[in-house]
């Protein structure tokens, strides 16, 4: 692998977080997640990020969590909404394998039971229909590899991305 880390991105509960720990594992490398580096940094849960300050100031510390990575070896789950960055996303780009872990919409709806209590990024009126429409399209524009996890197991899925790196 000619670059030293791997981004997984995807929808908000695609398993970014719990297959990034296995992944890291198997591999033997660092683990780093940036919904937690963000918690860590604001001294706030994500959720509570979104009702202090709004979607904007969201999104301006998850950019500022992405540029500040400089990892090397390490397996990164970013949170769902790390692609609206573009400048985080080509700053990962350039030392990082992007793999995007694609999850059917009735699959994300039937994980996602309080999109408020995780602290997902919602635009002003937006659904989450119209949340998948839009960051599919983006999570597959930055994707280096992208995994179908139609009814895998996270350790199928865990297998399917060292088969693909």
């Amino acid at each position: 692998m000619e670059k030293s880390n791997i981004v997984l991105i995807g929808m908000p509960a695609s398993g970014k977080s719990t297959v990034g720990v296995i992944l890291a594992k198997i591999l033997g490398m660092d683990f780093c997640d940036t919904d937690i580096l963000i918690q860590q940094r604001e001294g706030l849960k994500l959720n509570q990020i979104l009702e202090k300050r709004g979607v904007d100031a969201f999104l301006e510390c998850e950019e500022r969590a992405l540029l500040s990575l400089n990892a090397e070896n390490t397996v990164i789950a970013t949170g769902g909404s790390a692609i609206y960055s573009k400048k985080g996303m080509s700053h990962l780009k350039k030392t990082s394998m992007i793999i995007y872990l694609k999850v059917p919409q009735k699959e994300i709806f039937r994980r996602i039971s309080d999109i408020k209590e995780r602290g997902v990024v919602l635009f002003d009126s937006q659904s989450i229909d119209d949340m998948y429409r839009e960051r599919s399209k983006l999570y597959e524009e930055y994707a280096d590899i992208t995994v179908k996890e139609d009814g895998s197991s996270i350790e199928e899925t865990v297998q399917a991305i060292v088969g693909q790196i």
